[in-house]
């Protein structure tokens, strides 16, 4: 088999043709896939090979005291040979991989041939095409995490260890030193633990990527931006934690550390940085400085490592492989992006030429992947795409067309929804005419026309939309219909509302933005009402700005559908989240103020998209959003409840008859205060959203809901179903 080596004498790199290690007892075989260059700690090692031998020595003092003290006892010749030999030996290098296990050892029970597994270790996770791998430092990759992603787990495993060290706790503030590879994981991490960060460092390009993964502020240390950063976050108390996660010679992460750290606050140490700590600094705030061994407890422990001795869970919660696994599920989970992170992929085989492009400045990069043979045609993450919405010569909404009074509307389709929820609030409405109903049968033609006093019923569609009295048309068909409907109402220059979904394919969709773009009409709403509805608009003005990420949890009880329901009828209608999920993603992102840029979905085992379902969210701000679906629930619960947490405060939402909001203020002292509503009627927002649609239509004044929004929103509900096929996280990829 082939493996990367270095001669540390020489500088050396090379591929060598080294023997198969054997399956020993304990342990599995590991056939790579994916291997991780730590751009810090590998580059470093690679980096002091190339030194004089004074270079090396002023480099590692530690192993300078270790050849002084052999010295004494055996000798200068015996040293001098011993130290030599050591040098011009060839070196592993690596320590993060993902991969299939070939063969298992005897005693191990856990995973089986042909499960694919991360490993961590610099004697066992090697960059090499075959490593034994020892029990307690591999862990088996969940079902859709892409083998390429789950090698961070090592490094993962690093930055979660210090995050964990720094004890972060919800609405606090970071400050985070250093954006390389660990620093970016560690933004991450705090930004899904409800934490505020900022990151500082000297590189803008590290610093924007920072902030798109969920960093509030990021800057030069050199400059006033982080201070400022960090003032006006914490009211000017300084930062609760500082995580070290930098290297090189420099003093200066750690006196920013000092100066930027509250009154007794946490500085941990990730990275190999210079730590001559200014006393007067560290010892007026009383800080407190915490040091982050590697992957967690176990790590330098033979018993642990190599014989496979766990630690009982009661006594140590996260050990080497319960980080390893834990950072795995947040891979899985979206919690964690590590996309993005990835500068580049290069073949097994040309690991020196990769290595050399580093060490020279030419390969500018966060992390780089080598590819193992056997693996070479990389797998695909799933991608949606949020197609742009482009208007006739380029330019922003056509004016609308000013009805007038009263606003003449026709509906295509009166079925139950259309009935109960949407004519009953136009029926009474002053300035509303109910020009026409179009149905595909005479007699619900005649039926609606009777309860509800439309001026006409028909069954001709193109006589309707070839009407120029008519200003608005509501689609309320069924769903396989919509996008189609749409596009023809578009075409004929009618505003349009349509009942959700607006479309089932990403090729409906693209379609209905095709025929705004051909026409010039963008005037259309889709009928997510939950946005209007007045108890949780209350809520929101009640919750307040907010300057951190959020964590939102939303529980939809919808329970179970007759077997007759059309709901069901997948092959033809989508999914029965195709059709209602829509809601639920827009309330979210109206909430977070933003369009998702990820989407995981999971179901449980035998679900074919028309049960449970979980989706999680991500935003550009590092805001998730998590959206259980289920019908296998009471129907004695509430259908809807909604938890948003964000800066120290929580809105709670029962059913939309219910809001609190809780949140705690200074006064004399510190004072939890706790603002809640009692008990109103259900109201979902359908009034609302109507009232502001005829107004829209009567006056000619923007849309209720922009139409980049209610794209956005019916490609992440897409995404859903995309990422329950594939079993990975689904990219919401935007036109650039």
């Amino acid at each position: 088999m082939k493996q990367v080596v270095q001669n540390y004498k020489s500088g050396e790199l090379a591929v060598l043709d080294v023997p198969v290690p054997g399956c020993k007892p304990g342990g599995v075989l590991v056939r790579s896939a994916y291997s991780l260059i730590s751009t810090g700690t590998e580059l470093m090692k690679v980096s002091e090979a190339g030194m004089s031998m004074l270079g090396k020595a002023r480099s590692r003092p530690d192993q300078v005291a270790k050849v002084v003290q052999s010295v004494a006892t055996n000798g200068v010749p015996a040293t001098y040979r011993k130290v030599m030999g050591k040098l011009d030996s060839y070196t592993p290098l690596g320590y993060s991989l993902c991969g299939v296990v070939e063969q298992v050892g005897a005693g191990i029970d856990d995973v089986a041939v042909g499960d694919l597994v991360a490993c961590a270790g610099n004697e066992h996770a090697l960059h090499a095409e075959l490593n034994w791998v020892p029990k307690n430092l591999y862990a088996r990759v969940p079902d859709g995490l892409a083998p390429q992603h789950a090698a961070f787990g090592t490094v993962g495993s690093i930055a979660l260890q210090g995050v964990r060290q720094g004890e972060p706790r919800l609405g606090e503030v970071a400050l985070v030193v250093g954006l390389g590879l660990i620093g970016q994981l560690v933004v991450q991490l705090l930004a899904a633990s409800g934490v505020r960060v900022v990151g500082a460092d000297p590189d803008p390009v590290r610093c924007e990527l920072a902030a798109r993964l969920g960093a509030v502020a990021c800057g030069d240390p050199a400059s006033a931006a982080v201070e400022t950063a960090v003032a006006e976050l914490t009211g000017g108390h300084g930062a609760d934690q500082v995580y070290l996660a930098a290297g090189g010679g420099s003093n200066e992460p750690v006196e920013l550390a000092a100066r930027l750290s509250r009154d007794r606050g946490r500085v941990i140490d990730i990275g190999k940085c210079r730590l001559d700590l200014p006393w007067n600094a560290y010892y007026e705030k009383e800080l407190d400085v915490r040091f982050s061994r590697s992957y967690g407890p176990g790590r330098y422990d033979p018993g642990y490592e190599l014989d496979g001795r766990d630690y009982p869970i009661g006594y140590v919660r996260w050990t080497e492989r319960r980080n390893l696994a834990c950072f795995l599920d947040l891979l899985a989970r979206g919690s964690v992006d590590v996309e993005p992170l990835v500068s580049h992929t290069a073949d097994f085989d040309d690991a020196v030429e990769t290595y050399q492009r580093l060490k020279d400045g030419g390969l500018k990069a966060v992390a780089v992947l080598f590819r193992y043979p056997g693996h070479a045609v990389e797998a695909q993450a799933p991608v949606v795409a949020v197609p742009e919405v482009k208007r006739r010569g380029g330019g922003a909404s056509a004016p609308a067309r000013i009805a007038k009074s009263p606003v003449r509307l026709a509906f295509v389709g009166a079925g139950n929804y259309a009935t109960s929820m949407l004519l009953p609030h136009l029926v009474e409405r002053d300035g509303v005419e109910l020009s026409a109903v179009v149905t595909t049968t005479a007699l619900s033609a005649a039926n609606a026309k009777r309860k509800f006093g439309f001026a006409g019923a028909t069954t001709d569609l193109d006589a309707v939309l070839g009407d120029p009295s008519i200003d608005a048309v509501f689609v309320v068909t069924r769903h396989s219909s919509h996008a189609g409907l749409t596009r023809k109402a578009l075409l004929a220059g009618k505003t349009v509302f349509v009942e959700k979904p607006l479309a089932l394919t990403e090729d409906e969709l693209a379609g209905v933005l095709a025929a705004v773009e051909e026409s010039g009409n963008d005037r259309l709403q889709v009928g997510f009402n939950r946005r209007f509805a007045p108890l949780l608009r209350e809520a929101r003005q009640r919750f307040g700005a907010r300057t951190g990420p959020a964590s939102l949890r939303y529980l939809v009880n919808a329970g179970r559908l007759e077997h007759s329901s059309w709901y069901l009828q997948q092959g033809t209608e989508g999914s029965r989240f195709a059709g209602e999920g829509g809601h639920f993603i827009d309330t979210a992102s109206w909430l977070l103020g933003a369009d998702p840029v990820s989407v995981y979905a999971a179901a449980p085992s035998g679900n074919d998209g028309g049960g449970d379902i979980q989706a999680v969210l991500r935003y550009p701000d590092g805001s998730t959003a998590a959206i259980s679906y289920v019908t296998t629930g009471s129907p004695g619960f509430p259908k809807e409840t909604l938890d948003l947490v964000a800066d120290g405060k929580v809105l709670r939402l029962d059913d939309f008859v219910r809001a609190s909001v809780y949140f705690e203020k200074s006064t004399a002292g510190r004072k939890k205060w706790v603002s809640s509503w009692l008990p109103k009627a259900r109201d979902k927002g359908q009034s609302a959203e109507l009232a502001a649609f005829v107004k829209a239509v009567r006056t000619g004044g923007p849309m209720p809901v922009p139409l980049e929004s209610l794209v956005a929103t019916t490609a992440a509900t897409l995404a859903v179903q995309a990422g329950l096929a594939s079993g990975a996280p689904v990219t919401l990829a935007r036109a650039r």
